[in-house]
């Protein structure tokens, strides 16, 4: 079985996120950028399946510009076996990665495809989705526990009133949640046998792909600060305030 992976190239989540001055986006020069933490665990349940012999290979792919490189090298200093990167100078939205996606899958043949729930940039949550309905497969989305048996997966999902498990035949696209596991770090005599690994390279225009965005950003502004609270003397004040300042009663 071979399993394909995606990632994403992120600003790191420990960042403070900082608004443009002409409020077109966020700053992304000289700020650190990672792999989408959802996607980090994608990847270590691949890996984790891959060494319980239940698969033969894991790919990994990304669609984002030159240094997007280095987030496939990190995947594969983690134990994946070669990349796919598909170059690309703008910002791509969901529905380009799903159509850039399946013509990957056309080539590669996987029978299982892992994916973060969602990214930490834009939170679209859109991906997963509409490629299992591109491909005709199967999906599970927000898995918290993966299990293959008999070319049969078992996926543990949260929803509102609890878990649910649902079974179902590979193919499959499964996104996964922060839950599934605890992605490993790369050692470093894996980081430097990621710099050997393979990654080829396409682009969307090798692909027959049009990446031309549908959606346009009117404007990105900072949520409004938040103001200082009050003391109050009594249950009294604080109904009068809630009641005639906040008029939330």
């Amino acid at each position: 079985m071979k399993i394909l992976v995606t990632v994403k190239r992120v600003i790191d989540y420990n960042v403070q996120v900082r608004v443009k001055d002409d409020g077109t986006g966020v700053e992304t020069d000289n700020v650190k950028m990672s792999m989408n933490p959802p996607d980090e665990n994608a990847v270590e349940e691949a890996l984790r399946i891959k060494e319980a012999g239940k698969a033969d290979e894991v790919v990994i792919v990304s669609v984002g510009e030159d240094k997007a490189q280095e987030t496939i090298r990190t995947a594969l200093a983690m134990g994946a076996d070669r990349g796919i990167h598909v170059k690309a100078s703008q910002d791509v939205e969901p529905l380009g990665i799903v159509k850039i996606l399946e013509k990957i899958v056309e080539k590669e043949q996987p029978q299982l495809i892992l994916m973060g729930k969602q990214a930490i940039d834009d939170d679209s949550n859109q991906t997963g989705q509409m490629l299992s309905s591109k491909l005709k497969w199967s999906q599970g989305t927000f898995a918290s526990k993966i299990e293959i048996v008999d070319g049969l997966i078992t996926i543990v999902r949260e929803i509102d009133e609890g878990l649910e498990t649902i079974k179902m035949p590979l193919p499959v696209v499964a996104t996964c949640d922060l839950r599934l596991n605890e992605p490993r770090y790369a050692s470093l005599p894996n980081i430097m046998k990621a710099k050997k690994k393979t990654i080829d390279n396409f682009t969307s225009e090798e692909l027959g792909v049009d990446l031309s965005p549908r959606l346009k950003t009117l404007k990105v502004i900072e949520p409004p600060k938040r103001e200082k609270g009050i003391m109050v003397s009594d249950v009294a004040e604080l109904v009068q305030k809630l009641k005639h300042e906040a008029k939330v009663i």
